[in-house]
C-alpha cells in the first residue's frame, strides 16, 4: 500500500497541477470518440456514406478506404476538440490556482503526495446560483494519476474537501461530470453524493455529439 498525505497547494505545486490534470482528462478522448460514434445519426451518416459510394464504384475497397478516413477525420476532429476543451481550463482556474481559489474568497485547492510528487489533486470554491456566498461550494478538479488510482486517494481528496466545506458551515458540496466519467461517478456516489440533474451539453457541438452532463450533490448536515 502506498503511503500518501493530502496537503494544501503551494505555488511549487502548479506545473504538476497542471500535468496530473491534463494527462487525467486525456484518457477520456477514446471514450468520447465511441460514444459520438454510437449516435444514430453518425451511424446512418456513415452507412449512407458506404453504401452510395459501393454502389458508385462497384468495388469494396473505395468505400473501405473512404469509410476509415471518414473515421480517422472524426476521430482527430474530435480529439482536437477536446484538447481545445483541457487548454480552456488550464487557462482557466488552472492558469491561477492560488487565485482561483483563494481561501479569502472560500475557496481552497489540496494535492496528494506520494513518493515525493503530486499524484492527486482536487478543489473547491463557491459554486455559481448556489445561494448566498459560501453557502454551496463545487468540487472541481479531481484527478489521480493513472498508477495510483485504487488505492484511497481520489476518496481521501473527496472527503477532505467535504470536511473543509462541513467546518465552513455550508449546505453542500455540488460537482459535475460528464457522461464518459464512470468512473468517478461510481466513486462520487460511493462517498454518498446524489444525482441532483441531468441536463445536454447546450452547444451545436454537446446536442450533436448527445454530452450530457451529470450533476452530483452531497447535503451537508448543520450547514447555514
Amino acid at each position: 500500500m502506498v503511503e500518501f498525505r493530502i496537503r494544501p497547494y503551494r505555488e511549487e505545486d502548479r506545473e504538476a497541477v497542471r500535468e496530473v490534470f491534463a494527462t487525467g482528462m486525456s484518457e477520456y478522448a477514446p471514450a468520447l470518440c465511441l460514444h459520438v460514434l454510437r449516435q444514430p445519426w453518425v451511424l446512418l451518416l456513415l452507412g449512407c456514406t458506404f453504401g452510395l459510394l459501393l454502389a458508385s464504384a462497384r468495388s469494396l475497397l473505395l468505400p473501405l478506404l473512404a469509410l476509415t478516413l471518414l473515421l480517422a477525420l472524426a476521430r482527430h476532429l474530435l480529439g482536437w476538440a477536446w484538447s481545445s476543451y483541457i487548454d480552456r481550463c488550464l487557462g482557466d482556474d488552472l492558469g491561477d490556482i492560488a487565485a482561483a481559489y483563494a481561501e479569502s474568497s472560500g475557496g481552497r485547492f489540496w494535492v496528494a503526495e506520494a513518493d515525493e510528487r503530486v499524484v492527486g489533486t482536487v478543489g473547491v470554491r463557491p459554486a455559481q446560483g448556489g445561494g448566498s456566498v459560501g453557502e454551496v461550494l463545487a468540487l472541481k478538479r479531481m484527478a489521480v494519476r493513472k498508477d495510483y488510482r485504487g488505492r484511497g486517494i481520489a476518496s481521501a481528496l473527496a472527503r477532505t474537501a467535504l470536511g473543509f466545506a462541513r467546518r465552513r458551515g455550508c449546505r453542500a458540496v455540488v460537482l459535475n461530470t460528464l457522461m464518459v466519467q464512470r468512473e468517478a461517478q461510481g466513486l462520487y456516489e460511493r462517498l454518498g453524493f446524489r444525482r441532483d440533474r441531468r441536463y445536454l451539453l447546450p452547444t451545436i457541438y454537446g446536442r450533436l455529439a448527445n454530452c450530457t452532463i451529470t450533476t452530483y450533490r452531497y447535503d451537508l448536515e448543520g450547514g447555514s
